[in-house]
């Protein structure tokens, strides 16, 4: 039976890295990287398991006797942000009502995990690359300075180099944070390790669900490698958390491959008529539906995420899913009978 590691909840390391030569890689990389005093720069596809490896290179490291921090940088506000990185002092604003250290003081002897830094907000790149060089900062509404000592571990998603080119993310940071970089690979890259993971999850969840289920067939297993998985690993537990649940293999190769309602459904006039216009306008309300839909699921229904994996803008992301009658913030799972009804 496969137990967890006591360290801030890790799976075994034969679970993380699997038998594949490509984590096998990244683990000699890791075991490197985890004792330097320098930034690591966690790169890949969401749902890889860049914080599994951002907590192991924390346990690892000369930092593990302190906190292990993290700050997902899309999911605060930029309004907010700069306070819970940097804290505040009594009356630096309206509502400071007493003092509040940041998670960056929190941090302080220990790791420092900044996820999806790419969309960390552009006012505040400068303070985070002078907290890098100098390891000083200021609380808002502070008129000194403050020293630390943090290990720093960033993730990201997207191609830093780009948004470099479209002037999004600076450069000078860039360089400060890219300094030690692994590159974890997608799940389809990795098949050969789909088996300990799915023994993992199963066992994981029926264990803290209470709900014993039997092993999975060999047939699944077989679609299971086949499967594309576009958001891997991550998808791959929120599957088997479904079949502890469920138990029912018939409903994973339904999430897994499309079904028959996928396909453009067509009516037939009486006279036999049929408009190539309309055709075509039916089925690319069809596709923009899925494809929205899947870019939603992908990113956890990050709107601005799924906006920028679909290559437009969050504006327009918007406009779409309201002409699609999807509800603006909730999840998923609402939005599959208006993905469901076609062309209206």
């Amino acid at each position: 039976m496969l137990e967890l590691s006591p360290v801030l909840g890790l799976p075994p390391d034969d679970v993380i890295f699997g038998n594949s030569s490509v984590m096998g890689k990244i683990r000699q990389k890791l075991e490197k990287a985890a004792g330097a005093n320098l930034a690591v720069l966690l790169r890949g596809q969401s749902g890889t398991g860049k914080e599994v490896l951002a907590k192991l290179i924390h346990a690892q490291s000369p930092w593990r006797s302190g906190a292990f921090v993290k700050v997902s940088c899309p999911a605060i506000p930029g309004t907010l942000l700069e306070s819970e990185l940097f804290g505040y002092e009594r009356g630096a604003f309206t509502g400071a009502y007493g003092v509040k250290p940041g998670r960056v003081e929190l941090a302080h002897g220990g790791t420092l995990f900044l996820d999806e830094i790419g969309e960390l907000d552009p006012s505040l790149q400068a303070k985070l690359l002078q907290l890098l060089q100098d390891g000083e900062f200021s609380r808002i509404g502070a008129s000194d300075g403050r020293r630390i000592n943090v290990r720093f571990v960033c993730a990201t998603n997207r191609s830093l180099e780009r948004e470099m080119e479209s002037g999004h993310f600076r450069e000078d940071l860039f360089y400060r944070i890219n300094v030690l970089a692994i590159q974890l690979p997608p799940l389809r890259d990795r098949r050969g390790d789909i088996p300990t993971l799915v023994d993992y999850f199963l066992d994981t969840y029926s264990r803290q669900l209470e709900r014993p289920v039997p092993a999975l067939s060999r047939h699944l297993l077989a679609d299971l490698a086949r499967y594309s998985w576009p958001g891997n690993i991550r998808e791959l537990e929120n599957l088997m958390k479904s079949y502890v649940i469920f138990g029912s293999e018939e409903d994973l190769r339904a999430a897994m491959q499309p079904g028959q309602e996928d396909f453009l459904d067509l009516e037939i006039p009486s006279n036999g008529v049929i408009s190539l216009k309309k055709v075509v306008r039916a089925a690319t309300r069809q596709l923009e539906r899925k494809a929205i839909l899947r870019a939603l699921e992908t990113h956890q229904w990050n709107r601005r995420r799924a906006a920028r994996s679909l290559s437009i803008s969050y504006a327009g992301l918007l406009c779409k899913m309201r002409e699609a009658g999807m509800p603006p913030t909730r999840g998923p799972r609402a939005c599959l009978d208006v993905v469901a009804q076609g062309a209206s």
